[in-house]
């Protein structure tokens, strides 16, 4: 099991471009739909703590699921597995060619990637957008979050993405522990 986790990890760290966001969707279709080592809800549980803790997500991920598989032994034959390909592969480009991105062929197979990572990325959201749980308040503070990010980058406002991120989880928590103290209040009426 341990060496299954590093391999399949390699394999998504190998051939997934973009950073931690495109590689969610091959993470998702691997661990979850063809190996299920964690479920649906689990993945989405996992890319939101991955989102909010220091480090790439991709590597965040790959963590919990080897972690959730074996233990302390799983999350290292994981992390491991995931930043393999990138570090063999940026260490072999720095070793041997000097004017990497000289070579035109190099650039323009980066210009198409930049395409691909932008589809895998949006795959990722359009995928944890239909399996979220369809209630009001998350919808809303999506929608709010959309909404405000699109102008922020319409108009250039200088908006955090960081910021927006604390204030829709601080109005997550306020929403969630004002709905639950009527139930709260019920049971200590008992």
């Amino acid at each position: 099991m341990i060496v299954s986790l590093f391999l399949t990890f390699v394999k998504i760290g190998l051939f997934t471009f973009g950073g931690g966001y495109a590689m969610i969707s091959l993470i998702e279709s691997i661990c979850v739909e063809q190996k299920k080592w964690i479920t649906h809800e689990q993945m989405m549980k996992i890319t939101v703590i991955a989102e909010s803790t220091p480090g790439p997500i991709a590597i965040n991920c790959a963590t919990y699921v080897g972690y959730k598989q074996k233990g302390v032994a799983g999350a290292i034959a994981a992390t491991l597995g995931v930043v393999t390909p990138s570090f063999v592969i940026i260490y072999l480009i720095s070793k041997f060619l000097e004017n990497f991105l000289a070579i035109q062929g190099i650039v323009s197979g980066f210009k198409g990637i930049r395409i691909a990572v932008g589809i895998l990325i949006l795959d990722a959201a359009m995928g944890m957008i239909k399996k979220m749980k369809k209630k009001t308040v998350p919808c809303i503070i999506l929608c709010s979050s959309f909404l405000i990010m699109l102008i922020n980058n319409i108009f250039n406002l200088g908006i955090s993405s960081i910021m927006l991120l604390v204030i829709a989880a601080v109005s997550g928590m306020i929403i969630s522990g004002i709905s639950d103290m009527p139930s709260m209040k019920e049971g200590a009426d008992q």
